[in-house]
């Protein structure tokens, strides 16, 4: 940002040698009984004379951004927002300090509400562009409708200079989280920006995207993405957000098929591909089958193969079959767990012997479990010696399994509907939260089935008795994962459950002693459930009260930029924190390093080309320790691998458990806190996998 020079006083060399002259001859003339008298005057005199010669010196206008922990005006406004206290916040929003202006801004976007949007607006005029950045990302997570005239207004027509080209482009980004298909269809219009206007650009195709995650898509915007896709004409940065509108956004892309084919083919960033690789399978026409499977021989990127493997999904089983039985033993645990999640959707009934067969391979253990359950779902019925011998095996496995193998033996028991018992019984009583919960997803699995009458028969209604009977057992163990899954199966659409229970006093009680906000997570799912089998239609999640003050002090010891350096049992990581960003987020997962809090945690979630996630108390993704902390949003983008941001359940439920990204993960953008970036060992973080452990956290003070 531009940094200006205080003006300095005019020059009046002959205003002040005229006054110390007319001094010194009165000093002479005077005598001793007025010295004193005449020279306190002659001072006032010259005071007086120089000052009506020199005018007065304009106070210096700050143009320069500049956040610092140690500061602790920061810190008042971060302690604002944490504790959610605009009325603390809105002063700053006039301070002649710009830095202060951003930051009170940027506090209101964690608010994510509207009652501000009339005061945040005013600073879509502020001097700084900054500044006026910051205040549309606050204006847009209001994701609501009454923040569109603000900045609408907001946004300069005239500005040739593009001296506010980083604002033009937030209010068009905060536009698609307002905006309605009225306001689609401008964007979509719009065709004045040249390749070189890289942040309009950038804004719109942000625009487009952000109304298209809401729903409300246009075959227009659809073909304005799809324009600006073919590499060398758009910059990178709008070929990325393009190419992901693409591929996560619900939009008919048949028609489209042989350019997105094109660019698929041509594209040689793997960011860009790997999206375009969902896109071209969205569109389900042969050329789109053909360039998929022959691209697959010739990539090298894992994420990508995986994309490709995921995009096979939407076209006939027999054509991609070949291809899926060469992954499956893919070097690349990721590649391999893709190829087996495909055949588990996919499968042909006369196939399912193949895969059992295929599992007895020297293949990793995780791939052979997940091959006996594509078989142990897809096997015909009347293949009953093969079903007795397949669930005979993993059963023998079972007591053998590490915690995490035990979790994936119990879902491939769950694709035999009549394991229910032996998942309850073993499952229930092992000694690791990871398989306990466990069991009761793989119940829940059992009781969603669309043919559970079906395929219990006779024996349906008495095994729906079973099954809530073992659902409220679930709940009053008390413990975050089997409650929040056993509550959520008692909800299901597939079963009415109501008229199995006289009376909900078991579950609220249960509800009632839930401890907060350790549990926030599983008392919502409870609360929903109960709330549904009242037969009432509201409710309205509870978020945790404020409950744990930012460590200043902690902060202090480690600078403004610390790093964090994980060991795990696959390598060593090395992450970049940010606390000028989300001081709370870098706080926590700081006092978790030194406490010992991280040493020996499971990574218990990793989905391939997507994210590894860890810090789970309990290994099973639920609950957390004794208090939670508040989501802080920023305009920061998850438009890059090795991007660390908090998990949550919810506004303001973080806690302890956080996530690394594989690749651009856009769809994240405001709704999780990002708060680092790894900066050595994403080898390492491309290779974990579910179970593998962090051996030690060591901080790292800012250098």
């Amino acid at each position: 940002m531009p940094t200006t020079t205080p003006t300095p006083l005019p020059k009046k060399e002959n205003s002040w040698k005229t006054a110390l002259t007319l001094i010194t001859i009165l000093t002479l003339a005077m005598n001793r009984t007025y010295h004193l008298f005449i020279l306190l005057a002659s001072l006032a005199a010259l005071i007086t004379y120089t000052s009506a010669c020199v005018p007065p010196q304009p106070e210096e206008v700050i143009t320069t951004i500049d956040i610092n922990i140690q500061d602790s005006l920061f810190q008042q406004i971060s302690d604002a927002q944490d504790q959610r206290q605009a009325n603390l916040l809105y002063p700053y929003l006039r301070h002649p300090n710009p830095a202060y202006r951003y930051l009170a801004a940027r506090a209101f976007a964690s608010f994510t509400d509207t009652f501000a949007l009339d005061s945040v607006a005013l600073l879509l005029n502020d001097p700084l562009p900054a500044v006026r950045e910051m205040a549309a990302f606050a204006l847009g997570q209001s994701k609501n409708n009454a923040a569109l005239p603000f900045l609408i207004r907001g946004f300069v027509t005239e500005d040739t200079a593009m001296v506010y080209a980083a604002a033009q482009r937030a209010i068009l980004e905060a536009v698609g989280k307002c905006g309605t298909l009225k306001t689609l269809e401008q964007l979509a219009s719009i065709s004045t920006y040249t390749p070189r206007d890289t942040a309009l650009l950038e804004g719109q195709a942000w625009g487009i995207y952000r109304l298209g995650l809401q729903g409300i898509t246009a075959e227009q915007g659809t073909r304005k993405m799809l324009e600006f896709i073919p590499k060398g004409t758009y910059p990178r940065s709008v070929r990325l957000i393009a190419a992901n509108y693409l591929s996560r956004v619900a939009v008919p892309l048949d028609s489209l098929a042989a350019p997105l084919v094109s660019a698929f083919e041509q594209s040689t960033d793997p960011a860009i591909r790997m999206a375009l690789a969902i896109a071209v399978g969205k569109s389900k026409q042969d050329v789109a089958l053909t360039s998929l499977t022959t691209q697959y021989s010739k990539e090298r990127d894992y994420r990508v193969k995986c994309n490709i493997l995921r995009a096979l999904a939407n076209f006939p089983y027999e054509n991609g079959r070949t291809l899926v039985a060469e992954a499956i033993r893919d070097r690349n645990e990721h590649v391999a767990r893709q190829a087996a999640q495909y055949l588990l959707e996919k499968s042909s009934p006369e196939d399912a012997t193949q895969w059992w067969r295929f599992a007895k391979d020297s293949l990793p253990t995780p791939i052979q479990v997940e091959l006996y359950r594509v078989a142990n779902r897809h096997l015909p019925a009347f293949r009953t010696e093969v079903r007795d011998v397949i669930n005979f095996e993993l059963r023998q496995q079972f007591p053998k399994a590490t915690a995490y193998q035990q979790a994936a033996i119990l879902q491939a028991l769950g694709e035999f509907p009549w394991n229910y018992r032996f998942i309850f019984r073993e499952g229930l009583a092992s000694p690791h939260p990871v398989v306990r919960t466990a069991a009761v997803e793989a119940l829940q699995q059992i009781s969603d089935r669309p043919d559970f009458n079906a395929y219990f028969s006779l024996s349906a209604r008495r095994i729906t008795q079973e099954f809530a009977t073992m659902f409220t057992q679930a709940i009053q163990t008390r413990e975050p994962g089997p409650v929040a899954v056993a509550a959520q199966a008692l909800r299901s659409e597939q079963h009415d459950y109501r008229p199995l229970f006289d009376s909900l006093n078991v579950l609220q009680a249960v509800l009632d002693s839930l401890e907060l906000p350790t549990l926030i997570e599983s008392y919502n799912e409870l609360a929903l459930t109960i709330n549904k089998l009242q037969g009432k239609a509201a409710f309205v999640p509870m978020r945790p009260v404020y409950n744990h003050p930012i460590d200043w002090k902690l902060l202090r010891t480690y600078g403004n930029h610390p790093a964090l350096e994980l060991e795990t049992n696959c390598g060593k990581v090395v992450i970049s924190l940010w606390p000028t960003v989300a001081p709370g987020s870098v706080a926590n997962l700081l006092a978790l390093a030194k406490s010992g809090f991280l040493t020996d945690k499971a990574f218990h979630r990793v989905v391939a080309n997507f994210v590894i996630q860890g810090g789970s108390p309990t290994g099973d993704a639920y609950g957390s320790l004794d208090y939670s902390i508040r989501s802080e949003f920023s305009d920061l983008h998850y438009n890059e691998e090795g991007l660390l941001g908090m998990a949550s359940a919810g506004p303001d439920t973080e806690g302890t458990q956080f996530f690394i990204t594989h690749s651009p993960t856009l769809h994240l953008d405001g709704n999780y806190t990002l708060f680092g970036k790894v900066t050595a060992g994403m080898d390492v973080i491309q290779t974990i996998q579910v179970g593998d452990r962090i051996l030690s956290a060591t901080i790292i003070p800012t250098q």
